[in-house]
């Protein structure tokens, strides 16, 4: 049985590139006149997309047409997709016969022609829709495949962890990209690479070949001694040097840094469509090593087919000591007393909760039905006036992280109060709550760590860009568990052992009398720590740091000035903790609250996760007679 030819000239090019594109048709069987045929780019016009093409012949610019023996025939745009085309054939096209659907300049001039996506992509499919009898009932589909391939390389990434231990190996992977982040071996012929790293050993200074791949792993590096290291990339063709992301050598062996995003999409794979692109896209391009899907619990935004999927994505996805992938979905709630939260599973196979559902209408219900060990429930944008949460029915088993921030601002205070990332952005803007302020919460008593959150343009947040909203750079969440699995990832967010940064991979530690971020302590253990609290920490920027401050209970305490890419902090609070914590609620024991706040030159900032310690009953200024001052959070 003859079949139909679908062909393209050229067949393959390079991402971003501007050109006339032809698709070609050689039919199986005869056509009649009148035949209609709808050809579909599959796009949806975004930047990083294939640019959407024109329809008027006068115009010989980023044009779209058909041609049959020379003869031009014009495009229909079709109402139902912004990326569809239809194409009525003038005259019949007899088996054998081709029409061919050309994108670009009519003239041929590169500089006129039709922009191609800027993604890489094998065998991306254009689909043609045909219908004989002319009345738009198109049934029959032909696809033609187009290969995208890398640009010129233009940067060099170093994959690391951002902390090792001595003597202890680990893998390093170098990407080859374009100017559009996509892997290349695009590179003029005999390009070397020159890899070396401060204290240097003579035995490692290696040159590096660009592998078709466009990638290549380096196996079993190790450092010898404790510090501060980069990984130095030097182009011997082009002179230019690339560096790694700071990576802190530890003495001894402890927990481990993992860098991931527990809510956000990406702006390269739609997450409704492509699950499985996007979980591969998130682990291997963005290198991330935990990942929770996010999508919002309505049926049009997750249906229950859509959900089934994610479900066997993620079970097949979470690999350990690879890449660890979570169920999640988010919630809108009733505003103020529940707010915009993200649910997180620690277990497969788990249910999405829909609130129209009367068993998931409220907070109170989900956390009575559920377990914490099973769920981890993530306040999101607590500051925005349609999301705000007031904290009043705050859950500490279920809210163990709060996120600080994401692409549309911060919730850490209020613009006046100095936040950097404010809720908002021009007239019809939505703003900020203070209701809703992190810095609030924390002094009135509830105790949550700092995760952040990415790009998100789905569900609540897809009408924020056209209401005028600030959009920022998406967050990264740096988590320091055990291992690299998905129960001590949980365990971790258990812990609080968390912090949230911006965007850039900024390493930090943060300790007083040697716990970390995330620890709750006491007087009756420690009495000491009445008197003195030992603060000791490390921020380490990806360029250079313009300040380092160390907030106490909403204010600052300390701030440091290092205009260096590391500082290390060692500072001792011996201001009597009876005269400086608060006490909001009379029930429970006085506390101080610490937690640190980076900023770099590039204006990317970090947060740690809070540190809390109680005044006990017990104490001296409370048994021993001493009246104690009493603070509020107004104080």
């Amino acid at each position: 049985m003859r079949r139909s030819i679908c062909s393209c000239e050229p067949s393959a090019t390079v991402a971003g590139k501007t050109g006339t594109w032809k698709f070609i048709y050689t039919t199986a069987t005869s056509l009649p006149k009148g035949t209609k045929l709808r050809f579909d780019l599959a796009s949806s016009g975004g930047p990083l997309d294939w640019q959407i093409p024109q329809t008027n012949l006068k115009k010989k610019e980023n044009l779209i047409w058909a041609e049959v023996e020379g003869k031009q025939i014009a495009a229909n745009e079709f109402e139902k997709s912004l990326s569809s085309y239809e194409f009525t054939l003038p005259q019949e096209l007899k088996t054998g016969e081709s029409i061919s659907i050309i994108i670009g300049s009519p003239e041929n001039n590169p500089e006129k022609g039709n922009t191609c996506q800027k993604t890489v992509q094998r065998k991306r499919p254009f689909n043609l829709f045909i219908d004989p009898k002319g009345k738009g009932d198109y049934k029959e589909v032909e696809t033609f495949h187009f290969d995208i391939r890398g640009n010129e390389l233009k940067s060099i990434r170093v994959i690391a962890p951002s902390l090792v231990h001595r003597n202890k190996r680990f893998d390093v992977i170098v990407r080859f990209e374009d100017i559009y982040g996509n892997l290349t071996s695009n590179a003029p012929e005999g390009t070397l690479i020159d890899l070396s790293y401060e204290h240097l050993r003579e035995n490692l200074n290696w040159k590096l070949f660009i592998p078709e791949t466009g990638f290549i792993t380096l196996p079993n590096l190790y450092f010898n001694e404790p510090g501060i290291y980069k990984i130095q990339l030097r182009n011997t063709k082009t002179k230019e040097i690339f560096f790694s992301p700071p990576i802190k050598c530890l003495p001894e062996s402890g927990l481990n840094l993992y860098w991931g995003l527990l809510h956000g999409e990406s702006d390269r794979v739609p997450s409704k469509e492509h699950i499985e692109v996007l979980l591969r896209h998130i682990r291997d391009d963005k290198a991330l090593q935990f990942f929770a899907i996010s999508g919002f619990e309505n049926e049009e935004e997750t249906s229950n087919d859509l959900w089934k999927m994610i479900v066997q994505q993620i079970t097949e996805f979470n690999e350990e000591d690879r890449f660890v992938a979570m169920l999640g979905f988010q919630w809108m709630g009733d505003p103020k007393l529940e707010g915009l939260r993200h649910f997180i599973y620690t277990k497969d196979a788990k249910p999405i909760l829909r609130r129209k559902d009367s068993k998931n209408n409220s907070l109170k219900k989900i956390f009575k039905t559920n377990h914490p060990k099973e769920m981890i429930s993530i306040p999101v944008m607590t500051m925005g006036k349609q999301t705000c949460y007031n904290f009043e029915d705050f859950n500490p088993e279920f809210e163990r992280v709060v996120e600080i921030y994401n692409a549309w601002g911060s919730s850490e205070c209020t613009a006046k109060e100095g936040n950097k990332y404010p809720i908002g952005g021009g007239k019809q803007a939505i703003g900020e709550s203070q209701e809703g302020s992190l810095m609030q919460a924390l002094n009135k008593g509830y105790r949550f760590g700092f995760v952040a959150g990415g790009l998100d343009e789905r569900g609540y947040y897809q009408n924020l860009i056209s209401a005028g909203n600030t959009q920022y750079s998406p967050g990264l969440t740096a988590i320091l568990a055990k291992e690299h699995t998905r129960s001590s990832i949980a365990e971790a967010l258990q812990n609080r052992s968390s912090y949230a940064t911006t965007g850039e991979r900024i390493v930090l530690g943060f300790h007083i009398a040697s716990f970390s971020m995330g620890s709750e302590l006491d007087t009756k253990a420690r009495p000491g720590l009445e008197f003195n609290r030992h603060i000791t920490g490390y921020a380490i920027g990806t360029t250079t740091l313009t300040e380092v401050a160390i907030i106490r209970n909403g204010k600052v305490f300390k701030t440091f000035k290092p205009g260096d890419e590391k500082f290390d902090i060692t500072l001792d609070d011996s201001d009597l903790l009876g005269n400086v914590s608060i006490q909001p609620d009379p029930n429970r024991p006085p506390f101080t609250y610490y937690y640190l706040r980076v900023t770099q030159s590039n204006g990317h900032t970090a947060w740690s996760s809070p540190i809390w310690v109680d005044l006990n009953a017990e104490s001296p200024s409370i048994s021993g007679g001493k009246k104690l001052k009493k603070k509020t959070s107004a104080d």
